[in-house]
């Protein structure tokens, strides 16, 4: 009985300590892809791939070309830090050398290694030593850089949601980045206030484009997010201008629109900083009517003021904002864009607004290279007056 017992002693032994260096393993690993652990797995594998390649290239020259050990260094460049990488190299160097030595010169056939293998080994670990010392100056490793991005973008997307509205009420907005990328320089930040009885949009335009304007779209959502529901309404576009002007950006200027929708009666203030007016269907008449607040741009001097303009949502009523990109283009003038939007618009009278946005940007701005957006809120024709 004792030895049965010891030997199942000695097997738990065993297995509590695989069960550790498999959960270090495990720790290991999951830091590494984070970015906060230890290049050494990458270097193992990479070490022992370089004698792997060279064994193969000795072995069959014509189809494993001494070039092959470009793929290490390549995929080193992407995984090791700098230090790690020089090491990799020395590694790579020592296998080159043992494959000329073995092969013979390269003029006595093919499969040999010959100076534009070398040459094309070389260029490949200077971009990749050039490519590691860039993150390292950036602190960010490459595995984790594509996840900031994905996490930044989702962050914008995230800000940009709008509230669900009460019964009668529909609200969409769509944005279409410069040039197809992820990142815009026009942004949304809404919230209900007042117990849900307000509708407060702030729509921004945000100078330049695409991911020149991203990262202070990025800021400038966070800090509006942040001020809007948190002043009163007419505080915001003030608060708004003197946090730009703390900045002493270069190009530091941008465009608000800001919607104060009352959701109980339909009356609404719009105060613009600089912003295109916004756009009101009249369903009674069917007629667009421009409607805009007075200010300047937010971010260009300090004391500046915003005066509101009023009207009201009456059941059937449609109200656009949007951005420059929509209507604005060299060579056409701004009446003749926003006659182009509200011509779009009117096919959409009959069969209700709902998924419009995007169609609407399709429409009139498809191939325009600057950031686009609209945003769109409606009153269903059956709610109540």
């Amino acid at each position: 009985m004792a030895g049965v017992a010891g030997a199942e002693s000695q097997a738990a032994r065993i297995r509590r300590r695989l069960h550790r260096v498999r959960m270090a393993l495990r720790r290991s690993g999951v830091d590494y892809f984070r970015g906060d652990g230890s290049d050494w797995i990458a270097m193992a594998g990479l070490l022992l791939l370089v004698p792997a390649i060279t064994v193969t290239t000795l072995a069959i020259p014509l189809w494993c070309a001494p070039t092959a050990l470009a793929v290490p260094i390549v995929a080193g460049g992407l995984l090791l830090r700098p230090a790690s990488l020089l090491g990799l190299y020395a590694a790579s160097a020592a296998a080159l050398i043992i494959e000329a030595i073995v092969l013979g010169p390269y003029n006595e056939g093919p499969g040999r290694v010959t100076p534009g293998a070398v040459l094309v080994v070389a260029a490949c670990g200077l971009f990749g030593l050039l490519l590691a010392q860039f993150r390292a100056r950036v602190g960010v490793p490459w595995r984790r850089g594509g996840t900031m991005l994905f996490d930044l973008r989702e962050r914008i997307r995230v800000q940009s949601a709008l509230p669900s509205l009460p019964k009668g009420w529909y609200r969409e907005w769509s944005l279409r980045p410069a040039g197809g990328q992820s990142f815009s320089g026009d942004f949304v930040v809404a919230a209900r206030t007042h117990g849900g009885r307000t509708l407060e949009v702030v729509l921004t335009d945000v100078s330049g484009k695409g991911m020149d304007a991203g990262s202070r779209a990025l800021l400038l959502s966070g800090a509006f997010g942040g001020l809007l529901g948190s002043l009163p309404p007419h505080g915001f576009l003030p608060a708004a201008n003197a946090y730009l002007l703390r900045q002493n950006w270069d190009e530091g200027f941008a465009t608000s629109i800001h919607l104060v929708l009352d959701l109980d009666s339909g009356d609404y203030e719009l105060l613009s900083a600089g912003h295109l007016p916004a756009l009101q269907l009249h369903a009674g008449t069917g007629l667009w009517e421009e409607k805009s607040g007075e200010g300047p741009l937010l971010g260009v001097y300090d004391g500046a003021q915003f005066d509101p303009v009023k009207g009201a949502l009456r059941p059937g009523d449609v109200l656009m904002l949007f951005t420059d990109g929509l209507v604005e283009a060299p060579g056409r003038d701004l009446g003749e864009g926003i006659d182009r939007l509200t011509g779009a618009a009117d096919r959409y009278v009959k069969a209700g607004f709902e998924g419009a946005a995007w169609h609407l940007i399709e429409a009139v701005a498809k191939d325009v290279n600057d950031d686009r957006a609209l945003l769109l809120v409606t009153r269903d024709a059956d709610a109540p007056a």
